[in-house]
């Protein structure tokens, strides 16, 4: 990744993209070439219009400078959004590597059009995260991906936000890559190495609390959930401290089933592959946490994964069951596929009971009901505190990683309450769903400000996801760039 403030026209490259808007008559930034190129370009923007995502290349007589012309479409002015040049990004950088390129060159539209700064940033996540492909287990790799150079006006506070926007971009695709491994690939043990080398590398303190310490300490819903399966559940805990010593810290905490069957209440066969993305809360949270050590965010930041496979067996729990949580509330069991609530249940009240945070966020694949509420292109979020809310719904404007709020009161609390315990795991029938898991995880907070960010419709590409050049199929690492730009901005 380079930047460069060169000429446009004078760039010596194999590759030089640039942007257009619908029906205009000029590559923005671009710079005028000879009689000849001119000619040829004026007739590619009346043919392509500036049409969103619409590609044109145009050979180049001579091959001075740049070899070939790409002409990339932002559609309307009017309608350009936060995401609109990340993806046409994506499109230009997987066009690159369709040619077989060593690099290519993107032009930054100038300060009229956008945000010089926020475009480029733009520009570095959608290239980047657009080349990525989960190939490791095929035996031929994907082509080596192109070098990009920036070029824009000028370069001040570009090369920053260059910097942070490679970081960002590495941390969503850190998470991809692990919540794309297969369950036989990736165990609780596996997540445990990934947080150790990571930890190792960026110097965060990282403590591992495994079966017979989680026994002993009462945590009743990771015991319960994990105790099914050979592979023993795990409690990861992160921290980066960058903060003053005094400062109460924000509490990340991600719901990472790294397989779940549903167990004894087994899922139907149809798509139950797809529960190896039953970990793509935790994979967020290591994401993050990789990426806050990196930007070397000057505050306290931790990271708390509960980790299970939830597995039919002679040893797993039973609907029917009463388990003591970590807190001390027990919860009656009707149905061991609502595994998530029990293991965040715990996480959440160990965060808050031994950090005292200034806030908790915690991710979780966690009910099939906010698909059908949402989609697969919204995550729903439930929260105590509007002031976090409104701090995440503006992270969530930048990013384009989009979130809706779900009302959570005493109405829906009530659905979860139990003739024999506490509460049960389950609410009443199929009736609000994702807000009664919320409310059980709700239970297990006190007074910290929180909030719940179900991904289930959103942390893999599914059948009514919206097609993203940054995108690839597979999971999507969603949430990484939203809390990242919210730590920013605290």
């Amino acid at each position: 990744m380079k930047i460069k403030t060169e000429s446009s026209t004078k760039k010596k490259t194999q590759l030089l993209c640039g942007f257009v808007l619908e029906n205009s008559n000029k590559i923005l930034g671009l710079e005028k070439f000879d009689a000849k190129t001119s000619l040829a370009i004026n007739q590619s923007l009346k043919d392509m219009q500036g049409k969103l995502g619409r590609l044109n290349i145009i050979p180049i007589p001579g091959k001075k400078y740049a070899q070939r012309i790409l002409l990339a479409g932002l559609g309307k002015k009017e309608n350009l959004t936060k995401d609109t040049i990340r993806l046409v990004s994506g499109k230009i950088a997987q066009k690159a590597r369709e040619l077989k390129l060593k690099e290519f060159s993107i032009i930054t539209p100038p300060s009229f059009v956008t945000d010089q700064i926020l475009s480029v940033s733009q520009i570095v996540e959608g290239s980047k995260m657009a080349l990525y492909k989960f190939d490791k287990f095929k035996g031929e790799k994907t082509d080596n991906s192109p070098d990009l150079t920036i070029i824009v006006s000028k370069s001040n506070k570009i090369s920053q936000a260059i910097k942070i926007a490679v970081i960002v971009a590495d941390g969503a695709i850190f998470t991809k890559s692990i919540a794309n491994l297969p369950p036989n690939e990736c165990t609780p043990s596996t997540l445990v190495n990934f947080a150790k080398t990571i930890s190792k590398k960026n110097k965060m303190k990282c403590k591992i609390i495994s079966k017979p310490e989680l026994k002993k300490k009462g945590f009743g819903g990771i015991i319960a959930v994990g105790q099914g399966s050979k592979n023993e559940p795990k409690l990861i805990v992160l921290e980066h401290n960058h903060g003053t010593k005094n400062e109460k810290p924000i509490v990340l905490v991600g719901k990472a089933v790294t397989f779940d069957t549903g167990g004894i209440s087994l899922k139907p066969g149809d798509k139950m592959d797809e529960m190896k993305f039953d970990k793509c809360g935790g994979c967020t949270v290591l994401g993050i946490m990789k990426a806050v050590s990196e930007l070397k965010l000057p505050i306290n930041v931790v990271g708390i994964i509960p980790s299970v496979e939830n597995m039919p067996s002679g040893e797993s729990y039973r609907p029917g069951d009463i388990i003591k949580l970590y807190n001390g509330k027990t919860a009656e069991i009707l149905n061991t596929d609502a595994e998530g609530r029990l293991i965040l249940a715990d996480a959440l009240s160990f965060g808050e009971k031994h950090y005292s945070p200034k806030a908790i966020i915690d991710f979780a694949t966690l009910t099939g009901a906010c698909i059908i509420a949402l989609g697969n292109n919204v995550a729903g979020i439930v929260s105590n505190n509007e002031k976090l809310t409104k701090r995440i719904n503006e992270s969530s404007k930048r990013t384009m990683e989009q979130v809706w709020e779900l009302p959570l009161n005493q109405d829906f609390m009530d659905m979860i309450k139990s003739e024999v315990a506490d509460m049960k795991n389950i609410g009443i029938g199929r009736a609000a769903g994702t807000i009664t898991a919320a409310a059980f995880l709700r239970n297990a907070i006190e007074n910290t400000p929180w909030i719940h960010i179900d991904i289930a419709g959103v942390a893999w590409t599914q059948i009514a996801t919206k097609e993203k050049s940054y995108n690839p199929k597979g999971a999507t690492g969603f949430g990484v760039r939203l809390i990242l730009d919210y730590l920013q901005n605290l």
